[in-house]
């Protein structure tokens, strides 16, 4: 597939409402009227409290197939693809979009090895894959996210809760993606890990403009990426700018300082 950038730019949200079904219940809208943009080569920090609808904006803007949850109104663009009822599309949207869920690292399969893991976005769309060619691109990101080239191997079990979220981290880059959504990416990483990681998406930024959805409710996240920042509380968006000192806040939503000051 060819590299979308024919989109004047990364994200284009519309008045975006996303619901989510329980078992046996109504559904309840998670996300209520959101609306903003994001530029190629731009990184978008999402922040608000538990529950505000964080994670499900990032699910579908992914173009994840998670249980339950839709898009109820408006639309959003991600690289030029329609997140709402894609089709044909949704094969395209996630092959540009590298998806880093909620807890990847404790959820990767168990009777995968790390290289098969990190290799399965590639060997799923294609059999006539160059194994040397793979190996390579597969030892090149263990050793950016600082892990041991003999983790290839191991199994999810044999390592630390850090090590298997670089493994989900690494997964999410294989594609060279345009776009990276990745909700709270840098989870049980130490100080060193998580500069490397900063660093791996900082160079995909700066060398061919890979944009970027961040969920964290951390100010220093914010900060050594450069990103713009869109806050939700209870679905909605109540403030938006660049950098957690520089938000315009909704009348309704006030300047409520402890949703960005982690």
């Amino acid at each position: 597939m060819s590299r979308r950038r024919d989109a004047e730019v990364a994200i284009r949200c519309t008045d975006l409402s996303i619901a989510r079904a329980g078992r046996g219940a109504p559904s309840e809208r998670v996300v209520d009227g959101v609306s903003f943009t994001l530029g190629h080569g731009a990184t978008l920090s999402l922040m608000g409290p538990t529950g505000a609808g964080k994670s499900s904006l990032a699910a579908i803007l992914a173009g994840s197939n998670e249980q339950g949850l839709a898009v109820v109104g408006g639309d959003a663009e991600v690289l030029g693809i329609r997140v709402r009822r894609p089709g044909r599309a949704h094969r395209e949207l996630t092959y540009y979009t590298g998806y880093l869920p909620q807890r990847a690292g404790a959820n990767l399969p168990a009777r995968q090895t790390v290289s098969e893991l990190i290799a399965e976005p590639i060997t799923s769309r294609s059999r006539r894959v160059n194994e040397r060619a793979l190996a390579v691109r597969i030892a090149s990101l263990l050793d950016e996210l600082m892990l041991p080239l003999g983790a290839a191997a191991k199994y999810p079990y044999e390592l630390s809760a850090g090590m298997r979220q670089r493994v989900a981290f690494a997964r999410a880059l294989i594609l060279q993606p345009r776009m990276l959504i990745a909700d709270e990416p840098f989870a049980n990483m130490d100080v060193e890990a998580r500069r490397a990681a900063k660093k791996a998406i900082l160079r995909r930024r700066h060398g061919y403009g890979m944009s970027a959805v961040v969920v964290t409710n951390e100010s220093d996240v914010v900060r050594d990426l450069d990103t713009d920042v869109l806050v939700l509380r209870g679905g909605h968006a109540i403030a938006y700018g660049h950098g957690t000192e520089d938000l315009l806040w909704t009348p309704s939503g006030g300047a409520d300082r402890r949703l960005i000051a982690s």
